[in-house]
């Protein structure tokens, strides 16, 4: 009997390839795109398309944008995560649950191995890896393009000798679009000192004459739940921000980090929403918590994101941190305004019932009602004795 494999199919360069290669090996292919953003319906249907033309057994489309933002980015909102300060782990999030949904195809299909197109140089492969293995460790793995070792041009060249022609941009630059944002690799991004065309980038080009405008957020428990007073559910919120915010060419730039494979990697990224969302979320949240939250927060947000960028999505301690994230967002609960510019934005605003922002009481250098000036003179000599002490140690009294 023919073997059969599930290939995670993006309907791009890399993957189109592995289908034509595993089938000249003997492979009966199926494939499995996984929505997680980014794909229009015209686009779905052109993948699916794309799929049969190649020559797969079979193709299915899942819908994986909900389950996205339940199981990996409201964390990342409630963390506030940004890798390197910057980059908003869209593909890290996205990797993991693509996995989870195509190894749940590949038991509903009974196959006999898993496949991706993962060069050998990425952070995607183990991402791939680690997650096949863990959630269906009786499957085998075939990772052609890593395995051969072969440049983008090489898989091009392929498929042109077989007849299948390639869109000429998708030779050039790499792209993972998805709801969190589109990461973009290209010439520029092997290079530290290049920076990306304009026409690189997936959204508009910006006029620089596009008026400011001004935007409400709304959060309920650290969750997104409207814009302008208009309640939308997570995912339609997100894309809606998306559409907005590329007008205004926000949430742009390259990122430059770490990789899981130890050397440092360089990557362009546009994710509106996400940018919006965390810089709103962030400000509401310093309304609300108290400083050792924010602070331990901020570290453990950061932890967090490490494991889901780093694969290690599977350790417990990614479920601890989940747990101690999701608590941390009871009182997170409110509006902020933010300004959109060509290019930029800021958050101007922030207001919630849980605000520990009290004029009423006390206002920051000025007046309060909570103590007199005698017992601030006692606290500010008594907050000081240990510097006191530490630096006229051994000395005269």
């Amino acid at each position: 009997m023919t073997k059969r494999v599930l290939l995670a199919f993006s309907g791009g360069l890399d993957t189109s390839f592995c289908v034509v290669h595993l089938r000249e090996q003997g492979w009966s292919v199926h494939t499995v795109t996984v929505d997680t953003g980014g794909f229009s319906s015209d686009e779905l249907a052109r993948v699916e398309a794309a799929s049969a033309r190649l020559g797969a057994a079979s193709h299915k489309t899942i819908d994986a944008r909900k389950t996205l933002f339940d199981g990996f980015l409201r964390y990342l909102i409630y963390g506030n995560v940004l890798r390197g300060q910057a980059y908003p782990l869209s593909v890290s999030a996205e990797r993991v649950c693509q996995a989870q949904a195509v190894v749940a195809v590949a038991k509903e299909l009974g196959v006999d191995a898993l496949a991706h197109g993962s060069t050998g140089a990425g952070n995607d492969q183990v991402r791939f890896d680690v997650a096949f293995r863990s959630l269906a460790p009786e499957l085998s793995i075939l990772t052609p393009i890593r395995e051969l070792a072969l440049s983008r041009a090489d898989e091009a060249a392929f498929l042109a000798s077989k007849g299948f022609e390639i869109s000429p941009k998708t030779a050039v630059y790499s792209l993972n679009e998805g709801m969190w944002g589109t990461s973009i690799g290209g010439a520029e991004t092997l290079d530290p000192w290049s920076s990306l065309p304009e026409d690189a980038y997936p959204g508009s080009s910006v006029s620089p004459e596009v008026p400011s405008f001004e935007v409400t957020i709304s959060f309920q428990q650290g969750v997104p739940v409207a814009i302008n007073d208009e309640a939308m559910e997570p995912v339609a919120l997100i894309l809606a921000l998306n559409r907005l915010g590329k007008t205004y060419g926000v949430g742009r730039g390259v990122h430059l980090g770490d990789t899981i494979l130890g050397i440092k990697g360089r990557v362009g990224f546009e994710a509106p929403a996400a940018h919006l969302l965390i810089s709103a979320h962030r400000e509401l949240e310093k309304l609300v918590l108290s400083g050792q939250q924010l602070f331990w927060k901020e570290a453990l947000g950061n932890l967090y994101g490490s494991l889901l960028h780093e694969g290690k999505y599977f350790d417990p301690l990614a479920r601890d941190l989940e747990a101690f994230l999701a608590s941390s967002q009871a009182k997170v609960s409110g509006d902020a305004r933010l300004t959109l510019h060509p290019r930029c934005f800021s958050v101007d605003g922030v207001r919630s019932p849980f605000g520990l922002m009290k004029a009423g009481i006390a206002s920051y250098g000025e007046a309060n009602h909570l103590w007199t000036g005698a017992e601030a003179a006692g606290f500010a000599k008594l907050y000081g004795v240990p510097q006191m002490l530490a630096l006229n140690a051994g000395g005269a009294h």
